[in-house]
């Protein structure tokens, strides 16, 4: 897997960012899969897959030590939320991880409870996500990606896309192997909105000043402990508030103004309480050292002095998630990589007159 993207000083890992590179592909209708049963030979290191960290079968992402044989695949996935309830798996209203396991049912005839699907990140409802990474298990082998990559494209809805299918190592986690993530917060800012950007840009009608919100957004970067951006009505099974941010720009192209924050992990709605802070200095309405007030009283409270709720959650897109390099590795004898197939069109043999 290239690493396209730059590493930032902070960061002292090999690390490989998987999302946010592969153009997504249109897939043909999913023709019959070719599977092949699970080896005994003990040479082959794809087989005999022993997980540790995904959960039972009510919440996969919940934290539970279990062991599981078979095969581990990656995908890479990208989804518009607005008509999802976040990633997080339940049934009414639906949910991104509900509607993929459902694809990934009928694409493999498994249980649910069977494929262990986990995601990298557990985005809220109306949240979108160009780079969005999860792994599942299977008892078998495939011989190629390409049919069950084609299939999963033609059973999802078109709002959402499996944009790559790879083998994964044993050791390779979606959610605990992560080493950093990238968000990208879209603010449209001009009196009149751009109807192709309602639904994924927050329309601010305020003149913002984008010189002293990248003064305040430079406070962010570091390792902070950022219990005073977290919301607690949540329980994320990650307790440690003492993250790093890595960057964090602010970038103008014409009215879009564009929030990009990279870190090495974000709690329960800390992009979009932050992204609501900076909204507040961005209108001149206080100052930009009141980050590292704020920071420091490691109170909620102190953030709701000044920003009354979060900035709503159709601006914000999990543009990538990265990983070290050897997560990322693939394992012996494993099938080639899908990036979803294209379609041929042969020469008309019939002549034209």
């Amino acid at each position: 897997m290239e690493n396209l993207n730059s590493l930032s000083p902070i960061q002292n890992k090999r690390m490989t960012c998987y999302g946010g590179v592969v153009a997504a592909a249109a897939l043909p209708s999913p023709p019959p899969t070719t599977l092949t049963t699970l080896p005994s030979s003990p040479s082959n290191t794809f087989v005999r897959v022993r997980e540790v960290g995904s959960g039972g079968a009510e919440d996969p992402n919940t934290v539970v030590k279990q062991s599981v044989d078979g095969f581990k695949w990656r995908l890479l996935v990208s989804y518009d939320g607005t008509r999802y309830k976040g990633w997080q798996f339940q049934q009414t209203p639906p949910t991104i991880q509900c509607i993929l396991e459902k694809a990934l049912t009928q694409a493999t005839k498994l249980e649910r409870k069977d494929l262990h699907l986990v995601g990298a990140s557990r985005t809220d409802g109306g949240v979108h996500a160009w780079g969005q990474v999860a792994h599942f298990i299977t008892p078998f082998n495939y011989d190629s990606l390409d049919s069950i990559h084609a299939a999963l494209n033609g059973l999802l809805p078109p709002d959402i896309r499996v944009r790559e299918i790879s083998a994964a190592v044993p050791e390779f986690h979606a959610r605990f192997s992560a080493q950093g993530k990238i968000y990208h917060y879209k603010i449209y800012n001009d009196a009149i909105m751009d109807p192709f950007q309602r639904l994924y840009a927050y329309h601010v009608t305020n003149k913002l000043n984008a010189a002293v919100m990248r003064e305040a957004a430079n406070h962010f970067i570091g390792t902070h402990d950022f219990s005073a951006f977290v919301n607690s009505s949540r329980n994320d099974g990650m307790p440690n508030p003492v993250k790093a941010i890595f960057r964090f720009d602010i970038v103008k192209m014409g009215a879009l103004l564009q929030l990009e924050v990279e870190g090495s992990g974000f709690m329960y709605r800390q992009v979009r309480n932050m992204a609501a802070l900076l909204l507040q200095i961005g209108k001149e309405a206080i100052p930009p050292d009141i980050v590292p007030k704020i920071l420091a009283t490691r109170d909620r409270k102190e953030l709701a002095k000044y920003t009354s709720a979060a900035a709503p959650p159709h601006g914000l897109c999990l543009v990538a998630v990265k990983y070290n390099a050897e997560h990322l590795q693939l394992p012996l004898g494993c099938p080639t990589t899908s990036l979803g197939r294209h379609h041929i069109v042969s020469k008309c043999k019939v002549p034209f007159y």
